[in-house]
């Protein structure tokens, strides 16, 4: 039976965790601007997320805050992707894209948009700090019977934030018609996966 109260915290957690512009929010609203593959990314971000708070409520996530050999190789590898492609943002910057933000991406491009959601999902070591560890401990205040109410609580307000972020974000496109507008863009993203690299690096490297 569902515990309101115990889904309300599962909800609350999981909002203030995931509501923001990090490095994942930022490649869903850039590819939900230019309007390429939104629904398949959005699916792409909520099944990843479910999957991720599902193991953290589980009790994965005590698990991995005691193996330091993982969250070193998660902080470099996650670090060096989000550098990467923050520098390919800058360099976008300088030579803004021409969507017709009218037309949706063709289904060849659904592959790298996959594969894209998944790298900036998986690879960003924040993704399991939030869904995976913070979510699981406070799950750890619940009894059996009411972790699911809490799980539930968490997973709804994850899905509907990505579904929010992408339905929103398509409707710019008339905005980012004009090619100032991806610069400003892409500028911003690139200076939000150098800064969170940077501390990722700083706070978690050692």
């Amino acid at each position: 039976m569902l515990q309101l109260p115990v889904y309300l915290s599962g909800f609350s957690v999981a909002a203030g965790l995931i509501v923001g512009i990090g490095p994942q929010n930022a490649f869903v609203l850039k590819q939900g601007i230019a309007r390429q593959q939104t629904l398949a990314i959005v699916t792409v971000c909520v099944l990843c997320d479910i999957a991720l708070i599902s193991l953290g409520v589980a009790g994965l996530g005590q698990w991995i805050a005691n193996w330091p050999a993982f969250i070193s190789i998660a902080t470099w590898g996650g670090a060096a992707f989000l550098l990467a492609y923050g520098l390919r943002a800058f360099k976008a910057a300088w030579r803004p894209p021409q969507f017709d933000t009218t037309q949706t991406a063709t289904a060849a491009t659904l592959r790298q948009a996959v594969l894209a959601a998944l790298a900036f999902t998986l690879l960003n070591p924040y993704v399991y700090l939030d869904t995976v560890i913070l979510m699981g401990s406070v799950s750890a205040r619940f009894d059996d019977a009411a972790r699911w109410s809490y799980w539930l609580g968490c997973i709804t307000a994850s899905s509907l934030w990505f579904i929010l972020l992408g339905a929103f974000a398509s409707r710019l496109g008339p905005l980012f018609a004009k090619p100032m507008s991806w610069r400003v863009l892409d500028s911003l993203i690139g200076v939000i996966m150098c800064a969170t690299a940077a501390h990722l690096v700083f706070n978690y490297g050692n």
